[in-house]
This record gives structure tokens, C-alpha cells and sequence, in this order.
């Protein structure tokens, strides 16, 4: 029967999302009834994973790729994440009854079907269904993901998702779990560490039915399941949650389900998604998917893909090997390894006399953090290959090392996070922040408050012998002193950013000898201190001491004013801003204008040289815009 006439124009455009789907029933289907209502209309298809078949082809309904976004650009925008795929088939130890034999050429079923009727249970679904959930092969499957889940979640937060072949050997798999994690069930579906997510039948055994929920509980488990923070970590499905639905922290998927095709290139992309410092996610295969995902990733890449979707584990673990040497290279004549293996304080000891020796060699620093961090990132991929698990330690101690550095060279950024992280592989349990030693306190001295720039604190930064972690220490300190200082006074903040600067030259072109360039950041920050008390000692606050230094007191036919005049002139001209200055002030001509024509005023009551009015009305303006700024922080 022919779907009735829409309309026959030309200029109407359908957009069909999920295009690999229902978009090739030419004879009586969805395909044939769309073209049937609109004739003339132009198609366009949206698919991750399209379909080159005989009886199915996506570009055979839709014409060819207009725009292929790829695996790698993908990986390379940072969009998605690598993912990494292991056989722990040998794991289960199983006898050679228990192993499946999956024919290479077996269709899968379709989803959302279960395994029930007679016809059914002589396919050859059904005897591998039995086959796979067998009480022996179950309880292996169970004590090997709790195992590999386990170590996972020593090295990254997260979610983790099991996708079984039936709905039978979900439930069994979570009660073979729950006799060995007693503590990860719950009834309550706001409770616990694993859940099952799963339709009911009519005819389901009542001990399935704790497991049955409707749309609406459906839903707001897989919010919580979303939520990084939330207690649910693992759960065991069928066919639910492996297609359209993205959850960033799912970094592992445990696969004892045959599947093949798109369906399982949208299975896999589940774990792809980027969150945090997650750097790939895994698919670990416990009943021989590799044909068919060979197959899958040889269909993607026929379709004008570049990248390899999948990666083999042992490709991490190459990787991971291969940036350990490098970093072991670096720590060439540092004895750290006996001691990283003893104990967490043992460890954390040795942090600073580490990036001490790091910062003494050429582009150390530089070098060190490019390959820790490969190294990091490869790591938690390996996990729990036996080669990581042998290095943990010692990768644990090396990130360490590397939050500690950047602590000092590059800010905040996501420092707290990767400490966390970094303790959790070295003691392999969570360990409470205030277990952490100061890098500070390490080395010999209290950790700064407020006041960083005391001589008493100068004085003991003076005395510690990592020298290079003194001038990271003090550089990065000082950095941030001087941002503050320009936001209220530009022009010491620009004088002081560029005597830093000047001193950070001479100690990366290893002009004068790091001893010596730390007295110098020492000088500095004397200076900075007493140029504070100087302000108070003229009797000026903090924002007209601003407007003085704008007035180019040190220019000797500035100078000849004398200190009352210069004082007296900048205090007026704070005054006058202060009480003029409005929201919108910066964006006014009139209003510039006007305080243009006040400080003029100003500057000739008081005899200021007239071939400099300009360039300090200018500067003053300047600085009334920062301090303006200022203000309105405050004020909010």
C-alpha cells in the first residue's frame, strides 16, 4: 500500500539521525513510506557507524559522505578518547567444554530478543547461552571482573558497565558477585556499588523481579549512574545503555555477549567519552568478540574512517614500557626506587630531593613533564596488565613528583586531582588528604601563609639546599605576587614583572649560577615588601600610593616638587576619580573626557612640568581603569 502524498516540492530537506538504522525497507517499510510522501525532498544521513552491505548500504540510500569526522580527528580535537581493547579469555581457566565456539558467520539475534521459545532453544544462541552461563564459567567471569574492576578503580574513579548475552546470566553473574562483594548490593536503587538494568517479562522467575524497573526507575538510575559521585560503579546489562547513552566517567566495558557490526562499534563507543584526566577507555573481551571486531574496524575504515577506533592492550603496555625507560634515563644517579616500595612517607620524603635533581639536568623540567605524563596516561590504560602492576609504585611516586612540579611552575590547574590519583597507586587504597607531606614542610621550613614575603620566611627559603626547587618555589610565588600588584598599581606591577623576568633569563640561560639567582628573587621580594611599608610610612592608602607611582615621581624634573606636592596631587586625583568613575565609565567619551580635563587641572595647580602632563594624564587614566575594576569586585 502506497503511503498518500505529502508534498511533491523540491525544496524540502529530511535529516535522519542514527541513519544506519531503519533506512533500507524499500519494499513496505519506513525508507519506502518517506519517499512515497515526499518524493522530491533531499536526504541527508547522520551515522557514526554506517552500513556497506549487500542488502544494506548507508551510502546507497543517502549518496556519498558529504563530511567523514573521523576516529583520529576525533582523538586529536580531544572530542573523544582512545579506546583500548583486552582478551581475558585465557584468565577464566576454563575447561574446553566451557569455551565457546563462536562461528564467524553467526548472525546475531536482534535486539531486544530474549532466548524463550522451543524453536529458540534449538539455535545455536541458546547452546551457547547455556554454554556461557554455566554455574563453573559464571563464577570464574565474577571472581576475574571483581579482580580487574578492583584494580581499575585503585588507579581512576569511575563507572563501569558488563554486557552478558541474557537476561538469565545477568542476574546470575550479579549473585555470583554479590557472594563475593557482599557489601556492593542494595536494594535500594540509591545504594550500592552494582545494579542489573533490565525489562521484565511476564513469565520472569520472582527472584528476577527486584531487578525489574519501570521507564520512570529506569531513568533515574541512569542518572545516578551518570554521577561521577554517586555509589552505583558497575553495571550488568543485556541489551540496555549500549546505544545513546553517554556517560563521560565509564572508562571500562567487560563484553561476554557475541556481538558484531555497528552494533558493536556503538557498544564500544561507550567508553569513549572524555572526562577528567580520563585518558582511554577499555573494552575487556571474556568470550571472543576480536574476529568480529577486526571485522567491525575493517568496515569502519572501508567507510573513509582514518584511526584506529581500538588499540590493543599490549599496545599501552609497549607504551607504558617505552616512557618508563625515558623517565628512568632522567632519574639516572638518584637512588629512589628501594624507598618508593617501602612506604607512602618514605616516598613523599624524597619528592623534593627528586625535582631538584630533575631541575639540575638541560630542559629537565620540560623533558620530565611531557614523558611522566605519557607515562600516566599509558599506565592507566595497562592497568591491571602485570607489567603496570610491577611499576605501580614507582609511576605512583613519579606523579607525585609531577604535581609537586607543576605546583611551582604552572599553577593550581589540576593539581589537587592528580595527587589524589598519585597516592591512591603508590599505597593502592584511597589515602586521606592530610596524609600528604607538604612539599614545603619536606624541605625544611613551614608552608607560607599570607605573608610569603617575610623575612622569616625568605631567610628559610634561603637556606635550603634544593636550590633549583627554591628558584620554581620562589619564581612561582613571586609570579603571583606580582599579578596582585597589577591589579591595583600597574606601574610597579610592570617594574616588578620585569625584573623577574630579567632574573628567570639569567637562570635558563645558566648566566650566573642558581645560588646566586636565588638571592636575586630574594632581593626581589624584599623590595616588593618594603616598597608595601613605603606607602603606609608617606601616609597614603593603597590606592593613592597607585596614583602616586603614576605620576613619574622618579623623574628628576619631577622630583623637584618635593614629596608633600607629589603626595598632595595624588591624593586629589583619587579623590576626583573616585567620586566621577561610573559602571560604564571606561566606554564614555564624556566621561574620559572630563577626567582628562580634571587631572590637567590638577597637575598645573601644582606645577607639574607640562612637557609630562600627558603622559602621566594618560597613565593615571590607565591606572583608574584597573583600580575601577577593582572596585567593582569588591563592591559585588
Amino acid at each position: 500500500k502506497k503511503y498518500p502524498l505529502l508534498s511533491n516540492r523540491k525544496n524540502i530537506i529530511v535529516i535522519a539521525d542514527e541513519a544506519h538504522r531503519s533506512q533500507y525497507d524499500f519494499i513496505d517499510g519506513f525508507a519506502k513510506h518517506m519517499r512515497d510522501a515526499l518524493p522530491n525532498a533531499s536526504f541527508i544521513g547522520f551515522t557514526g557507524t554506517p552500513i556497506e552491505k549487500r542488502d544494506r548500504s548507508t551510502p546507497a540510500v543517502f549518496g556519498k559522505y558529504v563530511d567523514v569526522y573521523d576516529i583520529r580527528q576525533s582523538i586529536e580535537d580531544k572530542t573523544t578518547v582512545g579506546i583500548f581493547y583486552e582478551s581475558r579469555l585465557a584468565k577464566l581457566d576454563l575447561k574446553p567444554e566451557e569455551r565457546l565456539k563462536i562461528d564467524p558467520n553467526f548472525e546475531e539475534v536482534t535486539e531486544g530478543e530474549e532466548v524463550e521459545s522451543k524453536e529458540k532453544l534449538k539455535s545455536k544462541w541458546a547452546r551457547m547461552e547455556i554454554v556461557a552461563g554455566s554455574e563453573n564459567r559464571v563464577k570464574r567471569l565474577a571472581k576475574d571482573i571483581v579482580n580487574h574492576f578492583e584494580q581499575r578503580s585503585k588507579i581512576m574513579d569511575g563507572k563501569s558497565i558488563v554486557v552478558c548475552m541474557s537476561r538469565r546470566i545477568c542476574i546470575d553473574l550479579h549473585n555470583a558477585i554479590k557472594e563475593l562483594r557482599p557489601e556492593w548490593y542494595n536494594k535500594d536503587d540509591d545504594k550500592g556499588v552494582m545494579k542489573v538494568i533490565m525489562t521484565g517479562a511476564p513469565k520472569d522467575p520472582l527472584a528476577w523481579q527486584e531487578h525489574v524497573r519501570n521507564k520512570k526507575k529506569r531513568k533515574e538510575l541512569g542518572d545516578s549512574f551518570k554521577d561521577p559521585d554517586t555509589s552505583i560503579k558497575l553495571t550488568i546489562v543485556r541489551d540496555m545503555w549500549l546505544t545513546g547513552f553517554d556517560v563521560p566517567c565509564l572508562h571500562t566495558m567487560y563484553i561476554d555477549k557475541p556481538m558484531r557490526g555497528h552494533g558493536l562499534m556503538q557498544a564500544i563507543a561507550r567508553v569513549n567519552r572524555v572526562f577528567k584526566d580520563k585518558t582511554g577507555g577499555l573494552v575487556v573481551d571474556y568470550i571472543g568478540i576480536a574476529y568480529d571486531l577486526k571485522k567491525a574496524l575493517s568496515d569502519y575504515t572501508a567507510s573513509g574512517g582514518k584511526g584506529k577506533p581500538v588499540l590493543d592492550q599490549d599496545r599501552a603496555v609497549e607504551l607504558m614500557m617505552s616512557e618508563y625507560e625515558v623517565i628512568n634515563d632522567l632519574m639516572q644517579g638518584f637512588d629512589y626506587k628501594s624507598k618508593v616500595r617501602m612506604s607512602l612517607n618514605d616516598s613523599l620524603i624524597l619528592v623534593p630531593d627528586a625535582i631538584e635533581h630533575i631541575l639540575k639536568q638541560k630542559e629537565g623540567k620540560e623533558r620530565f613533564l611531557k614523558h611522566s605524563k605519557k607515562l600516566i596516561e599509558s599506565f592507566a590504560l595497562a592497568v591491571p596488565h602485570e607489567k603496570a602492576l610491577g611499576i605501580k609504585e614507582e609511576v605512583g611516586f613519579f606523579q607525585v613528583v609531577k604535581s609537586k612540579m607543576m605546583k611551582f611552575t604552572l599553577g593550581k590547574s589540576k593539581q589537587s586531582e592528580e595527587l589524589d590519583s598519585a597516592i591512591r597507586q603508590i599505597v593502592s587504597k584511597a589515602v586521606i588528604s592530610d596524609r600528604v607531606i607538604d612539599i614545603f614542610e619536606s624541605v625544611g621550613f613551614q608552608k607560607p601563609n599570607i605573608e610569603i614575603l617575610s623575612e622569616e620566611f625568605l631567610s628559610e627559603v634561603k637556606n635550603i639546599p634544593q636550590k633549583n626547587l627554591a628558584f620554581e618555589a620562589l619564581k612561582k610565588l613571586l609570579t603571583e605576587e606580582i599579578k596582585l600588584i597589577s591589579r591595583r598599581n600597574i606601574v610597579k606591577g610592570r617594574s616588578f614583572a620585569e625584573l623577574l623576568e630579567k632574573t628567570i633569563k639569567q637562570y635558563t640561560n645558566r648566566a650566573i649560577e642558581t645560588a646566586r639567582v636565588v638571592e636575586e628573587l630574594i632581593e626581589l621580594a624584599k623590595t616588593i615588601k618594603q616598597d608595601q611599608e613605603e606607602g603606609k610610612k608617606m601616609g597614603l592608602t593603597e590606592d593613592e600610593v597607585a596614583f602616586y607611582d603614576a605620576l613619574e615621581v622618579n623623574d628628576s624634573a619631577v622630583k623637584v616638587l618635593g614629596d608633600e606636592a607629589l603626595r598632595s596631587i595624588a591624593r586629589e586625583i583619587y579623590e576626583t576619580i573616585r567620586k566621577n568613575v561610573t559602571i560604564d565609565w571606561t566606554i564614555r567619551e564624556s566621561v574620559q573626557a572630563y577626567l582628562r580635563v580634571c587631572v590637567k587641572k590638577i597637575l598645573r595647580k601644582y606645577g607639574y612640568p607640562p612637557d609630562k602632563q600627558k603622559i602621566a594624564t594618560e597613565t593615571v587614566l590607565k591606572q583608574a581603569e584597573v583600580i575601577a575594576k577593582d572596585w567593582a569586585e569588591k563592591s559585588v
